[in-house]
């Protein structure tokens, strides 16, 4: 695989608030469209996770959870909602680490992320709904079909990664991470290929969808920017797919489990 000596990063304008059941693929072809953004062959449209998981419908209205007593035990110890906290053991397998206002958890796709990706940001609530939503269902099967749909459409060979930001231990501040992916490898696996001075790799291996995600990251903003597409030019999709379930580390990998 040959890297790319310039990246180009768009980002796509005017795409509307998502709503439960959106066609979230010709939103997207639309959006392109209006703004003259034709890819290419060998394009990575980097989409957040955020707008993969409201066309999703994946809301829960928290006055509509009871919370079980271990929900509220562990609410307590952690200081949140324990409706909340209902919602948070619901996605995960386990929980990794609690402390006040801390709550690590495993989600069931396999990420280690805080509240188990939970999220009240840039979702619309109401005094009569307080709305959260949780991270996209099958995240590498939502980046395939979004894909097909793009290849479809536009003609071109692309790759799709839905995004979301995650913390990092032992390092402050987020960073654009792939939940999910098609079309590139999202592990390229150096193990075995020289070095400049001729040694043998060992252990190497990139992230290479992580590392596209937090490029897009930069212009998708975590705010009210209202950016979620962001086509990432110059970096030609690989022939050899992996999807972004090889992120994850192993269990028997894991030294600090």
């Amino acid at each position: 695989m040959k890297l790319p000596k310039r990246l180009v990063l768009s980002v796509v304008p005017d795409i509307p608030m998502i709503k439960s059941g959106d066609d979230l693929g010709a939103i997207v072809i639309a959006a392109m469209e209006k703004a003259k953004l034709a890819p290419v062959d060998g394009d990575v449209v980097v989409i957040a996770q955020k707008v993969v998981s409201k066309a999703q419908g994946r809301f829960v209205d928290l006055t509509t959870v009871v919370p079980s007593a271990r929900a509220r035990q562990l609410a307590e110890r952690v200081n949140k909602d324990a409706r909340l906290v209902e919602v948070i053991l619901s996605e995960s397998v386990r929980v990794v680490r609690e402390h006040p206002n801390v709550l690590i958890v495993e989600h069931r796709a396999g990420f280690i992320v805080a509240n188990a990706g939970v999220d009240r940001s840039n979702v619309t609530a109401s005094p009569e709904r307080d709305v959260v939503l949780l991270l996209p269902e099958a995240p590498d099967s939502a980046a395939q079909a979004l894909r097909a749909r793009l290849e479809g459409h536009f003609r071109k060979s692309l790759g799709v990664i839905v995004s979301d930001s995650f913390g990092r231990p032992w390092r402050q501040g987020t960073v654009g991470v792939a939940l999910g992916a098609a079309g590139v490898a999202a592990l390229r696996d150096l193990r075995g290929q020289p070095d400049l001075f001729g040694n043998v790799l060992e252990v190497s291996e990139t992230a290479m969808a992580d590392e596209i995600a937090s490029a897009a990251s930069l212009l998708m903003g975590q705010g009210n920017e209202g950016h979620p597409v962001v086509i990432v030019s110059g970096f030609d999709v690989s022939p050899s797919q992996v999807s972004a379930r090889a992120l994850i580390r192993p269990a028997s990998q894991d030294l600090f489990r």
